[in-house]
């Protein structure tokens, strides 16, 4: 497969970046009336719409499958599932705002495992702006959290921060994986396996198939679109298009975008406070983004 250009994959991890700092406003908003498991699968189903005939377009069945792409697939659909529904959940006990501001750590998580895996960059380089970056995500999910961060910001906080290590593994598995496959094979492919291991859950954790269709308000209907259409088919087929061509850990940079836009439009649209705590947990967050990526240059 054919390396992406650099400007082409920074303009790609960028759009990528800007559509997940709205998702997780409209995520909080579709969970008014889905439940996490109903807005993960559907978002899934939606995406794949969009995805599959962009697949067939594009490379015309002329994919090159390997019996050993199957397990890496079904391994990087798991980062998937996790990544989504971790996500969701945590949503229910944090504020929009908040999870923002842990989402900023995704970078240097993702460097660390990286170093760890990949042995990319020495682990002695990334492990103190790792550090500072988990201070901020403790300082808005833990001890320090203010009460307009939600009904359990710790709970909620441990979860998205499970989302984002879920997230980095599939990010560095990805890189992998696309030494052979397209990006848009790898994004529709592991977003298919994840639906598959979820449609049973719709079983233990529905709330619309309960009270049905026509409870779900229109704002709801439109977060719902716009998690389906921009953070799912859009966003991770950018994300993954732009690993393709610098690598996953400069790549993760860029999720210092998501916590400025989910801040701002959780204060916005959501009317949810921009307290003290959440500036400081912010600044914590992007200072050891910041020394990780210093460290990984150097």
């Amino acid at each position: 497969m054919a390396v992406p250009r650099e400007s082409a994959a920074y303009a790609a991890l960028m759009t990528a970046a800007l559509v997940w700092g709205g998702s997780v406003v409209a995520q909080k908003i579709a969970l008014g009336a889905f439940s996490p498991v109903e807005v993960s699968v559907f978002r899934g189903l939606g995406a794949l719409g969009i995805l599959i005939p962009l697949w067939w377009w594009q490379e015309q069945g002329k994919t090159q499958w390997e019996a050993r792409d199957l397990g890496m697939l079904t391994l990087l659909g798991l980062g998937v599932l996790g990544n989504h529904l971790l996500i969701l959940y945590g949503l229910y006990y944090i504020d929009a705002g908040a999870a923002g501001v842990i989402i900023g750590a995704s970078p240097a998580i993702t460097a660390v495992l990286s170093s760890l895996m990949l042995k990319d960059v020495p682990f002695g380089r990334v492990w103190v702006g790792c550090a500072v970056s988990f201070i901020g995500v403790a300082f808005v999910s833990g001890v320090n959290a203010s009460e307009a961060s939600g009904e359990s910001p710790l709970l909620g906080g441990i979860l998205v921060l499970l989302a984002l290590v879920s997230w980095a593994l599939y990010t560095i598995g990805s890189r992998k994986v696309m030494d052979r496959l397209s990006p848009l094979t790898v994004n529709w492919t592991t977003l298919l396996i994840s639906i598959l291991i979820q449609i049973p859950l719709l079983w233990t954790d529905h709330k619309m198939l309960d009270s049905g269709v026509a409870s779900v308000p229109s704002s709801g209907w439109i977060a719902l679109v716009y998690v389906i259409v921009f953070a799912t088919a859009l966003g991770q087929q950018a994300w993954l298009y732009g690993v393709s061509g610098i690598g996953p850990s400069r790549a993760g940079v860029f999720i210092n975008v998501i916590p400025v836009s989910s801040l701002l439009l959780s204060l916005v649209i959501l009317g949810e406070s921009f307290d003290v705590v959440k500036l400081i947990g912010i600044a914590l967050v992007l200072s050891g983004v910041w020394l990780v990526t210093r460290s990984s240059r150097s």
